[in-house]
């Protein structure tokens, strides 16, 4: 077998190059407990020697469900290095989900890490099913089944040909979260993840070290397609250190500890950013420092330095739209966002846009290095193909023959192409609903007109079957400080500027302040915080029609 039909795992070289320099960075508190290259290497092949003593069917499938941690990324190297495949899941996973994906994704074996739901799911992991646990954390499930971590992987010698997998090869089986329905299970092959590097090698768009100085932060799950591909797998293919947040609420101090490289962040991390700042300093004040030379630089420095991004060299948005006036906003203050596009079933590779490409900020740029994009002008789905796309869902032949069709993948997102090749997405091609006059109402569209809008973190616009599609609020911190009079007064005013701009069907009858916060706990936020609007529907709809026809335009639930 020829080297270019094998995966190059740079793992292997680097464990020897780098092996004392620090891989993985552990938060207790203050304390900063570090693993080097050379130990997490020991330590993998250690359990991956472990893992085929078990006696597992060949291309055995690993499970893993836990909160990013190191025990995450060793297991998983020693997942490759044992020639298995790897199906992570989501840590907020209830019982009976886990239970379904278990059987569905025919797990033979279960890594149970730190999560905080172990007494809902245990009854629901059958008996049979070998396990190993990673130590506890504080605040975290004690979990009382399975082999213990250090207890199992110190029985065991270091692997000394550990196991080098096709390109062909089938790496991981990862669920995604989606917007509605049962999560699909997309296949992606050792080939897809290895052809990744090209688009570091020939652009470089996270401005990459190559020598190794890249210090990265991870805190999105390690299941989901771009904190494996742009953290993980950046991070274990060209050198570095990845460091890891403790809990919720240690998230700003672990950030600014680490003043990570390069940085990612879905739009919800940006939007908190930008209101914990106004909500210290206020827009106009902030304004007025700008345009001051020398105290400009000061504060520039300042606001990065106190989000921790001062030594950042690309700094990230995906997994839902980015608004203009976000990208906007944080360019005045030093920090120009990648807007990247992408999804599991492309290994998050589609398109990108430049955060200092500032007359094309609006879209989420051009195809990637590699890809090729197109809109089937019958519904203005977008399609895309190239050699990062999944082999397919498993054990679902008719849904990946619909979503794989002559090479390309039908994404479900609608959008356009400009004259430059540069795409805009405008919605979901199932997220448009009809109003009970017949029309047809793109949310992703009317949602973008309250995107600067400071008192808001969060709109969704719904209305299936009403006469006008009405807007359903999550207040910022700004807005809850605010009397509620006074708000209703502001967002009636901003309601009644965006609306002189609609066409009549489109006009926004009314905006709701909902009482619930949304959340993944009560499913409104998958756990890469993009709305189910399905979920929506489902919590919301019975109310709909008396919101509607309530004389107030602005309505507090």
């Amino acid at each position: 077998m020829s080297a270019s039909e094998l995966f190059d795992f740079k793992f292997y070289e680097w464990e020897q190059k780098f092996r004392d320099r620090p891989l993985l960075r552990q938060p207790f508190g203050d304390h900063w407990e570090v693993y080097t290259w050379g130990e997490v290497g020991q330590i993998a092949r250690k359990l991956a020697t472990g893992l085929k003593s078990l006696g597992l069917r060949e291309n055995a499938h690993i499970g893993l469900i836990s909160k990013n941690c190191r025990e995450w990324i060793i297991a998983d190297i020693a997942i490759m290095m044992a020639g298995y495949v790897s199906v992570p899941f989501f840590p907020s996973l209830k019982g009976e989900e886990l239970n379904f994906l278990l059987d569905f994704g025919d797990v033979d074996l279960l890594f149970v890490g730190k999560i905080e739901t172990w007494v809902d799911i245990k009854s629901h992991i059958p008996d049979e099913l070998p396990m190993i646990t990673f130590p506890n954390y504080a605040g975290c499930s004690v979990v009382d089944r399975g082999e213990e971590w250090f207890g199992f992987i110190d029985q065991f010698k270091p692997m000394q040909n550990p196991h080098i997998p096709k390109r062909s090869d089938l790496w991981t089986i990862i669920f995604t979260s989606g917007t509605t329905g049962n999560p699909k299970g997309v296949k992606l092959s050792y080939l897809a993840l290895d052809e990744t590097k090209n688009i570091t090698e020939n652009v470089n768009p996270l401005k990459v070290d190559f020598s190794g100085e890249n210090d990265f932060i991870s805190y999105l799950p390690l299941n989901h397609i771009v904190e494996r591909v742009v953290v993980e797998h950046i991070c274990l293919r060209y050198g570095g250190s990845l460091s890891f947040v403790e809990s919720i609420d240690s998230f700003a101090k672990n950030l600014k500890d680490i003043q990570p490289h390069i940085f990612f962040a879905a739009p919800r991390i940006w939007t908190k950013f930008q209101l914990g700042i106004l909500g210290k300093v206020a827009q106009n004040k902030l304004d007025i420092l700008l345009k001051i030379p020398i105290i400009s630089g000061l504060i520039k420095n300042k606001l990065k330095k106190g989000l921790g991004l001062n030594r950042t060299r690309s700094t990230v948005s995906g997994s839902a739209p980015l608004s203009i006036t976000t990208i906007e906003w944080f360019r005045k203050i030093g920090i120009y966002i990648t807007n990247g596009y992408g999804m599991t079933e492309n290994s998050a590779i589609c398109s990108q846009v430049d955060g200092r490409d500032f007359e094309k900020l609006d879209s989420v740029g051009k195809a990637q290095y590699g890809a090729e994009i197109k809109i089937d002008a019958s519904n203005e789905e977008v399609l895309m193909r190239g050699p990062y796309l999944m082999d397919g869902y498993y054990k679902n032949d008719k849904l990946t023959a619909e979503t794989l069709v002559d090479g390309w993948l039908r994404t479900g997102d609608k959008g356009r192409l400009d004259d430059d090749d540069y795409l805009y997405i405008t919605g979901r091609v199932a997220d448009s609903f009809k109003t009970s006059k017949g029309k047809f109402i793109e949310p992703l569209i009317l949602e973008n007109y309250f995107a600067d809008i400071q008192e808001l973190e969060e709109i969704c616009i719904t209305g299936l079957g009403l006469p006008q599609p009405i807007g359903l609020i999550q207040l910022s911190e700004i807005g809850k400080s605010i009397l509620k009079d006074e708000l209703s007064e502001i967002l009636d005013a901003k309601l009644a500027d965006i609306n002189a701009d609609l066409e009549n069907y489109k006009k926004i009858s009314t905006l709701i302040i909902v009482k619930d916060e949304w959340t993944e706990q009560n499913k409104i936020l998958g756990p890469t915080l993009k709305i189910k609007r399905g979920n929506v529907e489902e919590m919301y709809s019975s109310k709909y029609n008396s919101w509607e026809s309530n004389n107030s335009k602005i309505v507090w639930e």
